[in-house]
């Protein structure tokens, strides 16, 4: 994990106030304010002139990928222009080149984060390793207390989730993983405030200045009249509250009816008494379940034993050993720029790239690491690693490593984290229903085994059509779609087991008028990242549309590479994130 900043204080002492009555550690250096590596250009503060190194194509696609997160992953062309205040030209060429690389999807006059985005906050989440070793605990006491659970991470004077274990309800925990949060108006927030230094209070007063309303968070709801004196007064005494308790409870300040209480999960491996929090453990209900006080007296003492499994995870689990980074990441920016011309923004695809070059064992990466991973000058990549910092996307984390913030989380994580396969699949269906001018369709099993149900579709215009709503249900084993879902499960009566044997080794199934005459359809299987079938792709049409011989030839092999595009978009939207099938 990256590292972070040290304190002799020991654990659960109070800390000591500045001239304003705030809570304040002594010592380091807020991350915000460190100097970059080779160039010494301090982080400005928020709404600052970027460092002359900057490379500014690469500040507009990060504008235009916030606009778009903050826009809830989609917005017009012109709505870009409007939002982020460049020339129509330049949105063209930045949503051209992040088109190119997979991270928007431009439908007519609209543009539309696609899933792939999702492996910038992915870096991030798998060197900071606290989802792949805490969530399975967090799931669990999820589970146990019947109440919503979250991890969250510090981000300046905000928390952001990096987990969510959410109740299925009628009335229940709507927050994202990314989504950035006030502190003051949080359970987590007194407890990372306690880490604060002066420099850190005054720019929490700062931003409370500036917005009042907190209209910056779009994750919570403005304040109807903004905070005053009282509000601050408040998170002050909280704060010191949680120092000395090492608990902290949020009683309806984000929205009326919503309570948490919180724990933070200590790091480990560090030097001394005192260790800061590796993230906060939070359970997370409302007021017709629990009271904040029921929720101190009935569901704290199973919390903290929760968190002190997840202590004893990480405190057994040591750093991963330095991994050897990809190479030559961003060789293939320079083909696109000989295909797409003046279109692509070679530097900004460059730039992103940089990004991914951080992962489980690669968490913290020297600026010649950088530019081995992806193939850049070193003076290209550290240009880009000055205007990461400026964006807090990156900071130093000392002996001259770079390490990625959570703000990463910022780029497109907070919408895309709640897409389904079906909203994953129906781009690609479109695509190939294009291609082959035949309607497509995908469709998962049901629990019971014995149907399908379709739940994306793109349908043809043709005359004589099939005719299937979402959600219609049909018996599995008479339908191609079935018999791919049906072999990888193994099941099925005697007669059926050589028909579904002979599936799952050739890799599609192909019906012909067996469900009903004149109807011949193929499908192929969609595996999500364990390698197990979740669904499948199929397209249907008469008979006398295609021989069995040409839906073999012609058909399988568009099938074969949408339903691959699909696999990597859902591998990459579920390795920290739960997608649902429907």
């Amino acid at each position: 994990m990256p590292a972070k900043p040290m304190n002799d204080d020991p654990e659960g002492s109070a800390p000591s106030a500045d001239e304003n009555g705030a809570p304040v550690k002594a010592g380091g250096t807020p991350a915000g304010e460190a100097t970059a590596e080779a160039g010494g250009t301090a982080t400005p503060a928020r709404g600052a002139t970027a460092p002359d190194e900057a490379v500014t194509p690469l500040i507009r696609g990060i504008t235009v990928l916030r606009e778009l997160t903050e826009a809830d992953g989609t917005l017009s062309l012109s709505g870009l222009e409007r939002a982020t205040r460049l020339a129509r030209s330049t949105v063209d060429r930045i949503t051209a080149t992040l088109a190119r690389m997979g991270y928007v999807r431009v439908d007519g006059r609209d543009v539309h984060l696609s899933p792939r985005l999702m492996e910038l906050g992915n870096a991030y989440l798998a060197a900071l390793r606290l989802p792949a070793l805490l969530a399975s605990r967090a799931d669990a006491l999820a589970d146990e207390l019947d109440e919503s659970v979250s991890l969250a991470v510090a981000d300046r004077d905000g928390i952001r989730f990096i987990h969510q274990a959410t109740r299925r309800r009628a009335m229940s925990l709507s927050f994202r993983i990314g989504d950035l949060l006030p502190a003051e108006r949080t359970a987590p927030g007194p407890l990372f405030a306690t880490e604060w230094t002066a420099s850190d209070w005054q720019r929490w007063r700062e931003r409370r200045t500036a917005d009042p309303r907190d209209l910056s968070f779009t994750a919570v709801p403005p304040r109807k009249y903004g905070a005053d004196t009282r509000d601050d007064e408040m998170f002050v005494s909280r704060t010191r509250e949680a120092a000395a308790n090492g608990w902290a409870v949020d009683d309806q300040l984000i929205e009326p009816g919503l309570v948490a209480v919180s724990v933070p999960v200590r790091s480990p491996h560090t030097a001394g008494d005192h260790r800061p929090p590796a993230c906060v453990a939070s359970v997370v209900s409302h007021t017709s379940r629990h009271t904040a006080h029921s929720l101190r007296t009935t569901l704290l003492p199973r919390l903290r034993a929760a968190v002190t499994q997840m202590e004893q995870e990480l405190d057994r689990t040591p750093p991963p050993p330095p991994g050897t980074p990809p190479s030559n990441l961003a060789l293939w920016t320079g083909a696109s720029k000989q295909r797409l011309g003046r279109d692509f923004i070679e530097s900004l695809a460059r730039g992103l790239t940089v990004l991914t070059a951080f992962g489980e064992d690669r968490p913290e990466l020297t600026l010649t690491e950088v530019a081995q991973a992806t193939g850049l000058a070193r003076a290209t990549a550290r240009r880009a690693l000055i205007t990461y910092e400026h964006l807090d996307l990156v900071t130093p984390t000392g002996d001259r490593t770079f390490a990625l913030t959570p703000r990463v989380l910022s780029l497109g994580f907070p919408p895309l984290s709640r897409t389904t396969l079906p909203d994953i699949a129906h781009p690609h269906l479109s695509d190939l229903t294009s291609r082959i001018h035949e309607s497509t369709s995908l469709a998962v099993l049901s629990d019971s085994g014995e149907e399908i149900q379709y739940t994306a579709r793109v349908a043809t215009g043709r005359v004589l059509s099939v005719n299937i709503t979402l959600g219609t249900r049909l018996p599995a084993y008479a339908t191609a779609l079935g018999r791919v879902l049906l072999s990888d499960r193994a099941v099925g009566r005697a007669e059926q087991a050589h028909t579904l044997t002979s599936v799952r080794s050739q890799g599609y199934a192909l019906v012909d008028e067996e469900l009903e005459e004149g109807l011949r359809s193929i499908a192929v299987p969609i595996r999500d990242r364990s390698g197990r079938v979740v669904a499948a792709l199929n397209t249907a049409m008469h008979a006398s549309r295609h021989s069995l011989r040409e839906c073999v030839t012609d058909l399988l092999p568009e099938l074969t590479t949408t339903a691959t595009r699909i696999e990597s978009d859902l591998h990459t939207a579920a390795r920290f994130t739960h997608v649902p099938l429907t």
